[in-house]
């Protein structure tokens, strides 16, 4: 129970922030309207478990925390999952509107990871999609028998590309490329690729609905499965809560997409969200 009192502080300490983040969504969108730009093609920086298209402006930082919890399948006496979780904790700055660098350290398996990400084209009236370019680097630093040195590392490369079709519908579409210098079994391939999909159909001012696939298109084990999630999207000003079910227990994407180990389809289903706040760190001009 304490750990649902913590998370429950957490929230609403965030939403008292909202309405000071109303204006500068509001000039990031003005921003975009006024250079014929499409704005808000997903509301985050993040889909669900992978990233989206958007990027934070040049100056504004954003903390990002990201929960996922056992699986609801395991019953009364691990209180449906929510007796086990894994939490993920990001930092993302804008160096420019376009380019932006991130870091993270998350508690499954320990693992620190960085990015950088460029949106080099956007939808436009006159272009037809939204495409950003995105590498990170992952490393395991969990105590581990045999694994070693750069047996630690992973790297990752995605190209994400995506179109808002109309005011509520966005779909997007990321082929994805990661390098594990170990794998776990002789079946799985050390260079992963898989084609992420993902889509949000906003129902409400205040709401939408989401949901991601990651099918890998490499060899791999038995024990490994595709990624997939659906949830829920809720804006209050500057924030956006993401309530939402996977089978993924990472938050990395060499994690999520290529070591996802339960089934979703057979109920191994985790319960997470995440909660983003920004800061805007530009100077103020008189």
């Amino acid at each position: 129970m304490r750990k649902i009192s913590c998370l429950l502080l957490i929230t609403f300490s965030f939403y008292g922030f909202a309405q000071d983040d109303e204006l500068l969504e509001l000039l990031e969108s003005e921003q975009a309207q006024s250079q014929g730009y499409v704005s808000a093609t997903f509301k985050s920086t993040r889909v669900i478990n992978g990233h989206s298209i958007e990027t934070r402006s040049n100056g504004v930082l954003e903390f990002i925390i990201s929960h996922r919890f056992g699986t609801l399948n395991s019953g009364y006496d691990e209180f449906f999952g929510l007796d086990f979780s894994t939490i993920r904790l990001g930092l993302e700055y804008g160096l420019t509107d376009n380019l932006n660098i991130g870091i993270g350290r998350s508690s499954f398996d320990k693992v620190v990871d960085g990015f950088l990400k460029y949106r080099f084209v956007r939808q436009s009236d006159n272009f037809p999609f939204t495409a950003t370019a995105f590498t990170s680097f992952a490393r395991k630093t969990v105590e581990q028998l045999g694994l070693e040195g750069a047996d630690r590392n992973a790297y990752t490369a995605q190209v994400l590309i995506a179109r808002k079709f109309n005011s509520n519908f966005s779909f997007q579409v990321a082929p994805s490329v990661i390098q594990r210098n170990l794998v776990a079994t002789t079946e799985d391939d050390n260079l992963l690729i898989a084609i992420g999909l993902g889509a949000r159909y906003k129902v409400s001012n205040r709401i939408a609905i989401v949901t991601e696939y990651y099918p890998q298109l490499s060899n791999k084990s038995a024990q490994f499965q595709n990624a997939f999630a659906v949830g829920v999207d809720i804006e209050t000003g500057g924030h956006v809560f993401q309530l939402h079910f996977t089978n993924a227990t990472q938050m990395n994407e060499r994690g999520f997409i290529g070591e996802t180990t339960d089934n979703f389809w057979d109920g191994d289903i985790h319960y997470g969200f995440n909660i983003t706040r920004v800061f805007d760190l530009k100077p103020n001009k008189s």
